[in-house]
């Protein structure tokens, strides 16, 4: 598997997405607060989307991540997820009026969530939808170790994996708790809540033929991890942390009950330069046979590339198919199902490329 540039954006791109509107747009979330297109290989001259006067960059903080609404153009809203100039993460969504697709609205924001963040780092970050319902990724609150116990705590949005419905309003603001949330109604629980035990799930994505989410949770100092949950098995999955990092106890030569806990499907140690997990995306393009059905991820400072078999079970040893260079920070894919990724060190677009055999 190779990486072939696309395009370099005029910033520190960190997640690529598609609009599903049959454009064959891709959209490009600058950390900086901007959301660029690239047609057909341009990087578009004005951003679709600027927000730089809002948010607070860089670090762990920025324009962290983009989605557009399913049913989008009949409903226009895009929607963002940023750390605002207080540390603070934001959700919220910006309107792309009728007649001017390539401009979104900087006045039409709403503000869907916000959480006061205790630490500047494990932000998390990611936007997904499934079912129509948006999911969202927080890490921990950070600091190291989870100093709060966020990640098993339920009375708290940290660590988790969130899943709201945005057509919906409640008493909870401008969304409603989908029914199926496991937590919802149970007494100091967060409603939101979908998955916990999670440390810093800077990337997640859904594959697209199976409706199964696929999680790149970030270890501490020793363990990588890719957790997945599969479509049929409902929420409240709780991956461990800060019990465990990865499928070890936590701290390292500590004691512990993994009873109850769900196991990464794959993890990796810090061998070399290895430090950061980049979750990336189950391929279901056709111009790249060979990866049909791998579930791609990164190392974010060795630019090591990995897949695994998307349908597998039980733990899998993550399989080398390549290597990039240091920076890599995020997939996604086109309307095609063709996979994408962007280097925030060097401002690249790329797209994914299989092997000739």
């Amino acid at each position: 598997m190779s990486l072939t540039t696309v395009a370099t954006i005029g910033g520190r791109p960190l997640a690529v997405v598609n609009a599903g509107d049959g454009s064959g747009r891709l959209f490009v979330a600058d950390q900086n607060g901007r959301i660029w297109i690239v047609r057909n290989g341009a990087v578009v001259a004005n951003p679709f989307l600027d927000i730089a006067s809002l948010v607070s960059c860089c670090g762990e903080r920025g324009l962290l991540g983009v989605a557009f609404h399913p049913k989008y153009p009949a409903d226009p809203r895009v929607f963002v997820d940023y750390t605002d100039t207080s540390g603070g993460t934001v959700v919220s969504s910006f309107s792309v009026p009728a007649g001017t697709p390539d401009q979104a609205d900087p006045a039409s924001e709403v503000v869907i969530l916000t959480i006061t963040q205790p630490y500047p780092n494990h932000n998390g970050g990611a936007l997904a939808f499934s079912g129509g319902l948006l999911h969202i990724s927080t890490g921990d609150g950070g600091s190291g170790g989870d100093p709060e116990g966020y990640g098993q705590r339920l009375d708290t949005l940290l660590g988790k994996i969130l899943r709201i419905d945005i057509d919906q309003t409640s008493g909870a603001g401008n969304y409603a708790i989908p029914a199926g949330n496991p937590f919802a109604g149970q007494s100091g629980a967060r409603a939101e809540i979908w998955l916990t035990g999670l440390r810093n799930p800077w990337r997640i994505s859904f594959d697209r033929a199976t409706g199964d989410l696929w999680i790149g949770d970030v270890g501490q100092g020793a363990w990588e991890e890719i957790d997945v949950n599969r479509a049929n098995a409902g929420g409240g999955a709780n991956y461990g942390w800060n019990r465990l990092e990865g499928d070890h106890c936590y701290p390292s030569g500590s004691s512990c009950n993994k009873s109850g806990f769900t196991p990464p499907i794959a993890e990796y140690d810090h061998a070399g330069s290895r430090c950061t997990v980049i979750g990336g995306v189950v391929y279901r393009g056709s111009a790249s046979p060979l990866l049909r059905g791998g579930y791609l991820f990164a190392d974010y400072c060795s630019g090591e590339l990995w897949a695994i078999v998307a349908a597998g079970g039980g733990t899998q040893a993550p399989v080398s198919v390549g290597s990039t260079a240091f920076g890599l920070a995020g997939f996604g894919e086109a309307e095609n199902g063709e996979a994408y990724a962007v280097n925030v060190e060097n401002g690249r677009l790329y797209r994914v490329v299989g092997s000739a055999r």
